[in-house]
């Protein structure tokens, strides 16, 4: 009983943190449109647009607090939520689903935090896109393909920027909101479907009980 009760309570963390996800996608989608209508994506504007939300226009410095609090805590959650489903036995094939929009909604915030450090266009940020490129292009078939969508040429310039900020606004942070609806939906209706078992089997169990008892009279 006590193992049922712990995969009980892992299943609701589960679900909880599903929901923990997808709201830490919305402040960063809504932060993210606040921040745009102000970010330059550009070698000469990135660093100095950043600067000017941060110290010049109201509310800006909250606001870019939020986006990166909200992008940081997903990363963390999106990993937690893996060994929360691995140790409340929702590693069946019943829960497939779940399971993969769930570590594509890890990935997927690794690599909003991982596109978001070339746009600061800060030291930090433009040496370790530098080092983790030359990784990148030293693999095999595939490392100079993805190089060079990445910089968008041979090295770091403003089109690396445009490049990066497509990737980042665009198509990770729709894949993140589409991936964290679908993580929830689909637990939540696999929870559904465990509360209905439940159900079936209690009645069973009541329905079996009279019987029992019919019996043992006779």
């Amino acid at each position: 009983m006590r193992t049922i009760n712990s995969a009980w309570i892992l299943r609701r963390l589960a679900t909880l943190l599903a929901v923990v996800s997808l709201t830490l996608v919305l402040v960063a989608a809504i932060t993210g449109i606040l921040l745009a209508f102000y970010y330059d994506p550009s070698v000469k504007g990135a660093f100095e647009s950043l600067r000017q939300i941060t110290e010049e226009i109201p509310g800006g410095s909250l606001v870019r607090s939020l986006h990166n609090i909200a992008g940081n805590a997903l990363i963390y959650t999106a990993l937690l939520q893996i060994f929360v489903m691995f140790f409340g036995r929702q590693h069946q094939p019943a829960w497939f689903t779940g399971w993969l929009s769930g570590g594509f909604l890890a990935l997927s915030a690794i690599g909003l935090g991982w596109t978001a450090m070339i746009l600061d266009w800060d030291q930090i940020g433009y040496w370790r896109l530098k080092i983790e490129m030359g990784t990148l292009g030293s693999l095999p078939v595939l490392g100079p393909i993805l190089k060079a969508i990445f910089l968008g040429g041979d090295g770091i310039s403003s089109t690396t920027i445009t490049h990066m900020y497509t990737i980042h606004s665009y198509l990770l942070s729709v894949a993140a909101l589409t991936l964290s609806v679908i993580h929830l939906a689909a637990l939540l209706y696999q929870e559904r479907q465990n509360l209905r078992q439940i159900a079936v089997a209690a009645a069973s169990e009541a329905t079996a009980e009279p019987e029992k008892e019919l019996v043992a009279t006779r």
